[in-house]
């Protein structure tokens, strides 16, 4: 069976789940099965973030993407509101067990297997986060080893008394552990599983990583209210593979450079579904056997993007410039409106402010102003980072 016929039989099973959806029966309006997916495509309309937030509004607090009657669901997660109003996400036992699934094929496709130990360096939050990797990872047999509570030098400790072979975090924490850590490549880390911020799939933050703590370096991106949708190819790390078996994924509005917005249907998780959901992601597809997958991982946020002088900048390509200074240890970018136009610059801690202005000079054509802050002045991040701001 190819994997256009497995997708639509999954996609008119999902459609007709729905008839006790309020939220998506007022939207699909009477659809019944189709016959292809660009049927599908065609006749349903897409989601937004913004009408889930509007929807969880007027029907305080879980809204009426339910397909359960309340009761039925046994999971609650709240989207981290890094783009707008917090979301609470709810599952039943299917729909979580559909997730935990997905983050078994992302352990498999990591090359992390039973008998192994992942450190997890953060406290989990309401948010999906790594609650359903952890959860996966005790099903298979890796040792899952939670470090919340603690602070990051207690962390570099635990983590050079257990020596856990993975260590999954955000780009951002895993080299704030190294900055912290005498030799981090001594800790005997042997793959890094980073996520929740661009970074994995950029060579240059990939590159620091590997150098830092000497290990591979796998990205991940997935979402509360989606799941985990993606994970690094460790034969070409600049391409994020998708799990195309869950979900039906679309790139629409694509530039003259091929990048457009990642489009979702969750194919599995009727209790909470989505479909054609638009993800804000910025993305270049990659012809793939089956499917395709995103050359260069997440690239932007149609929200994050900047126009500075008629130049678009993206917080990713922004930092792969910065990360490419060896000696910058941390960084934020600072928007600010000047005569109704855009203006940006960066305040940096560590040596190379100079050399990283010239190189934002040559990438974008921009000058773009780079001051030299002390050291301890800009936050430090756990989880997501928020390096740009207005």
């Amino acid at each position: 069976m190819s994997l256009e016929e497995i997708q639509l039989g999954k996609a008119n099973r999902l459609l007709a789940a729905l008839e006790s959806n309020l939220f998506y029966r007022e939207k699909l309006d009477g659809l019944g099965t189709v016959e292809s997916l660009a049927e599908f495509s065609e006749k349903v309309p897409f989601t937004t973030k913004s009408e889930l937030a509007a929807n969880q509004l007027a029907h305080p607090p879980y809204g009426t993407n339910l397909t359960r009657p309340l009761e039925k669901y046994s999971r609650f997660h709240q989207t981290s509101g890094t783009s707008g109003q917090s979301m609470i996400w709810l599952d039943d036992p299917e729909g979580w067990d559909w997730l935990r699934g997905n983050w078994e094929w992302v352990w498999e496709k990591a090359g992390v297997k039973a008998g192994h130990a992942a450190f997890f360096p953060f406290s989990f939050g309401p948010f999906l986060g790594f609650w359903a990797g952890f959860e996966s990872a005790t099903n298979l047999g890796i040792r899952a080893i939670p470090a919340g509570g603690l602070t990051s030098e207690n962390r570099v400790k635990m983590i050079a008394r257990l020596r856990p072979e993975v260590l999954c975090c955000t780009p951002t924490y895993g080299l704030r552990l190294a900055e912290i850590a005498d030799d981090a490549r001594s800790l005997g880390v042997q793959k890094l599983i980073v996520a929740g911020e661009p970074g994995g799939s950029l060579p240059e933050v990939r590159a620091r990583l590997n150098e830092a703590w000497d290990a591979e370096v796998i990205d991940h991106h997935g979402m509360t209210e989606v799941g985990p949708v993606t994970v690094g190819d460790r034969e070409n790390p600049s391409q994020l593979l998708i799990r195309h078996e869950s979900y039906f994924c679309e790139v629409i509005e694509q530039d003259e450079r091929g990048v457009g917005e990642l489009v979702l249907t969750t194919l599995g998780r009727h209790g909470s579904p989505l479909l054609r959901y638009r993800t804000g992601d910025l993305v270049k597809p990659a012809d793939q056997p089956d499917g395709f997958s995103l050359d260069g991982g997440i690239i932007g946020r149609v929200d994050d993007m900047v126009v500075v002088r008629g130049v678009n900048l993206y917080p990713g390509a922004v930092e792969e410039v910065v990360r490419s200074v060896s000696g910058i240890l941390e960084y934020e970018v600072l928007i600010e409106e000047v005569n109704a136009m855009s203006e940006v610059r960066l305040r940096v801690e560590g040596e190379g402010a100079e050399e990283l202005e010239e190189r934002l000079r040559e990438v974008f054509s921009l000058r773009i102003p780079v001051e030299k802050v002390a050291e301890g002045t800009l936050e430090r991040f756990e989880m997501k980072s928020k390096r740009w701001r207005k």
